[in-house]
């Protein structure tokens, strides 16, 4: 019994870097670093995105590599870039908004969960989290959802069941204005805020949770290893400090795993939000479907799967970009702290 609690006294630690909240960011290099960075992921991610929208609208389901080759055959390479343009301009002060709203309600709900209503540093750091994510994920679409709206319909433009309407993003704009209204630019915003919300939320939370387990797993691999062997791994007394590649590798893995899950969940919602989106304001004399008659086609057209077309591109883009979000998010952050002491 003895020996067994010293083993446990003398077993090293593992040091998880600590979280920087808002507080301790400058704001300007924050948000200029940001925008440099995530035009970069945007940049890299985009052709997933484009592949995903053409399966969300097609009649019929056709695989995620068949779209690709028929879309560079038919169309060019740049077809898998067509409104990146529009969708840049518009991300850049979206993802400024939703930097800005998680950071202060994260800052704001951690210290008042464990603060005023005495709960874990754990259980509040994950209520902090999936607040966070809830509201910057309603503070964005108010700029996402027309940008998506625009962006979206060039997108699918060019393809079989799509002719050629608008000559670029302005001009889209200008017609959806024009024949729709504001409501046009806004179609699909409620169930955009289903979708997102909630996905955020989930996101948050599970990241939060993951990445706990992940560095429960990488401590108990580190103090098992011999100490001679932790070749990149500094320890101080009994504590052990792993080296910026094992918490990249941490927060990526972490990350994905909860990017994967959330797409799982959210996939029907984000097709019907992308039909209500791309399809024409007035068809036959009438404004576009609701989403019961949506859900009606869909479910005409391929069963109850075709919710879950596209599934493969959003698994891959959601885990990939929150896996590359996440990873350049804490870089970003680490870069724009006002004291760089904090972070030893």
């Amino acid at each position: 019994m003895d020996l067994d609690a010293a083993e446990e006294e003398s077993a090293p630690e593992v040091h998880v870097p600590a979280e920087i909240d808002w507080k301790m960011l400058d704001k300007s290099k924050f948000f200029f670093l940001g925008a440099a960075l995530f035009s970069g992921v945007s940049a890299t991610l985009y052709p997933a995105v484009v592949l995903k929208t053409r399966q969300q609208v097609a009649q019929c389901h056709v695989s995620c590599i068949k779209t690709a080759f028929s879309v560079i055959r038919g169309e060019g390479f740049r077809a898998l870039y067509r409104g990146f343009g529009t969708s840049l301009m518009g991300t850049i002060p979206a993802r400024a908004l939703y930097m800005a709203t998680l950071e202060v309600t994260k800052s704001n709900v951690g210290t008042t969960a464990t603060v005023r209503l005495g709960l874990a540093e754990p259980t509040a750091a994950t209520i902090a989290n999936a607040a966070a994510g809830l509201s910057a994920a309603m503070a964005a679409q108010l700029v996402w959802t027309p940008v998506d709206v625009v962006s979206q319909r060039l997108m699918v433009q060019g393809g079989p069941d799509s002719p050629r309407q608008y000559t670029n993003g302005i001009d889209a704009f200008r017609k959806i204005l024009r024949n729709d209204g504001p409501r046009g630019l806004y179609r699909g915003f409620g169930i955009s805020i289903l979708t997102y919300a909630p996905s955020n939320a989930v996101w948050w939370a599970s990241y939060s949770v993951t990445q706990r387990l992940v560095w429960g797993g990488v401590g108990y691999y580190l103090c098992k290893k011999d100490v001679d062997d932790r070749s990149e791994t500094t320890s101080a007394g009994n504590e052990m400090r792993p080296d910026w590649k094992t918490v990249m590798a941490v927060q990526g893995v972490s990350a994905a795993m909860a990017g994967g899950m959330s797409a799982l969940i959210t996939m029907p919602l984000d097709t019907i939000k992308t039909r209500l989106q791309v399809l024409d304001g007035d068809e036959n004399g009438r404004r576009g479907p609701t989403v019961m008659q949506t859900v009606r086609n869909l479910v005409k057209e391929g069963g109850w799967m075709a919710c879950y077309r596209g599934l493969g591109p959003r698994w891959a883009s959601m885990s990939m970009s929150a896996t590359t979000m996440i990873t350049t998010y804490e870089f970003l952050k680490r870069l724009s702290t006002k004291n760089q002491e904090v972070l030893t």
